[in-house]
């Protein structure tokens, strides 16, 4: 599947410009829009999957433009909203079969099977008679990520998926992405958790203020941080220091002082020893200073 975004703009009636000439491309595969909580993110995914029109510009689908051609899109289409509901009345079971009935799924065994199968996979299946309102809200993000998988949708668009989920469900829900980007299908995973996108996303875009100011790889980003990542360690007096100058990414306490990771263009009065940057690294130094260095130009 091929997906076009095309001089997107949306402003809202209060005069809010959440989006401003956004031109993005991606294929089969997994991509990822990164960015701080009010970066434009929702508002793209929204536009996307059709419940939200834009001011101006175009999104195309396979050539086609999605809000022509909007039930032929929704057939094809997986959606988690960063704000998923449900009709509480609802078993667990009973709700992701509604959800595959409303994705085309006709054959009541071959949905029923598949329900269970989703369940099993999101880790749902010991609950599948619990009220869907009577799950924990970790339970509650893992059914919406299994209806957002029902019916084998071509297109998948999950808005901070992970949000609500402890570590190993975060994992769970990594892999069962990674596996399905294997298969033919695009995903676009828009969240604000960095690490989120280093393991499982090919090609990313990082958004700010409703722009794009980044489009490539996660290796491309953290090329950017190269040589800007350093490790120091400080006594107290040195650690209050740098936590006023310097952006401290992580803090270990040792014996005598602190154990320090700290992204920034030099660390000249300090003894500093340069680390090869993460994803997390790269986004800070991007974020704060590459971006900063581009406006002053």
């Amino acid at each position: 599947m091929k997906i076009e975004i095309q001089g997107l703009n949306k402003t809202y009636p209060n005069g809010n410009r959440a989006l401003k000439d956004i031109d993005l491309e991606f294929g089969t595969g997994m991509f990822g829009l990164l960015g701080p909580n009010g970066a434009g993110k929702s508002s793209l995914m929204r536009i996307i999957v059709t419940l939200m029109k834009p001011s101006s510009g175009i999104v195309l689908v396979e050539g086609k433009d999605i809000q022509k051609h909007r039930k032929e899109l929704r057939s094809m289409l997986g959606y988690l909203p960063q704000d998923f509901r449900f009709f509480t009345a609802l078993k667990t079971w009973e709700f992701l079969d509604y959800s595959g009935s409303l994705a085309g799924m006709k054959n009541r065994r071959e949905r029923l099977a598949e329900v269970d199968r989703l369940l099993d996979q999101v880790g749902l299946l010991e609950v599948r008679d619990r009220k869907a309102n009577r799950l924990s809200g970790g339970m509650k993000r893992r059914l919406g990520i299994a209806q957002a998988l029902i019916g084998n949708p071509r297109i998948i668009v999950v808005d901070e998926p992970t949000t609500g989920l402890d570590p190993d469900e975060r994992i769970r829900f990594r892999n069962i992405l990674s596996l399905l980007s294997q298969n033919d299908v695009t995903i676009i995973l828009s969240t604000h958790i960095v690490g989120d996108i280093s393991s499982t996303c090919q090609g990313m875009a990082l958004l700010n203020r409703g722009e794009l100011v980044f489009n490539g790889r996660p290796e491309d980003l953290i090329k950017h941080a190269e040589g800007h990542v350093f490790k120091m360690m400080l006594t107290p007096y040195e650690y209050d220091k740098v936590k006023e100058h310097y952006n401290v990414i992580s803090t270990i306490p040792v014996d005598d002082g602190w154990e320090v990771q700290v992204v920034a263009d030099d660390v000249p009065e300090f003894n500093s020893t340069p680390i090869i940057p993460n994803i997390e690294h790269a986004y800070v130094y991007y974020m704060e200073h590459k971006m900063h260095a581009d406006i002053i130009e």
